[in-house]
């Protein structure tokens, strides 16, 4: 069959055989239909257990969080805004304790965007009293 020569090797092993175009189409949907199912359970665990750890900046990791976020869409799996706003605050290191404190004490809530751009400032806070010595 002529689709079936034109897929790669390690793919074709993996695939039933079919003389029907109609039934071969329907075995790669149904392969990749499982592959991403596993795809969106790896994005999740990856969503939901990632930290901040510095090597970075604050804003690369917050577009880290976000891309997951989009990936999951395309896999039809939505993650509502808020809940990425509070998976990202999750993420975050002890050092930003006093500010998960003050956005669950605020009234409102912030989108991802405000949230990326208060920890941007915040970071920039944190690196600056970290270069003010301390005086007894």
């Amino acid at each position: 069959m002529l689709m079936r020569m034109t897929i790669a090797n390690n793919i074709k092993t993996s695939l039933p055989k079919a003389e029907i175009a109609k039934e071969f189409l329907k075995n790669i949907e149904d392969c990749f239909k499982s592959a991403d199912k596993s795809l969106a359970g790896t994005l999740m665990a990856e969503l939901t257990t990632k930290k901040f750890d510095g090597r970075r900046s604050m804003h690369e990791h917050v577009l880290e969080m976000t891309n997951l976020v989009a990936k999951l869409k395309v896999l039809g799996m939505n993650v509502d805004e808020f809940f990425l706003v509070q998976f990202i605050l999750n993420s975050l290191p002890p050092q930003y304790e006093a500010f998960q404190i003050n956005y669950n004490t605020i009234k409102d809530k912030w989108n991802v965007n405000e949230l990326s751009s208060m920890l941007v400032q915040e970071e920039g806070r944190l690196k600056q009293q970290e270069k003010i010595p301390f005086i007894l």
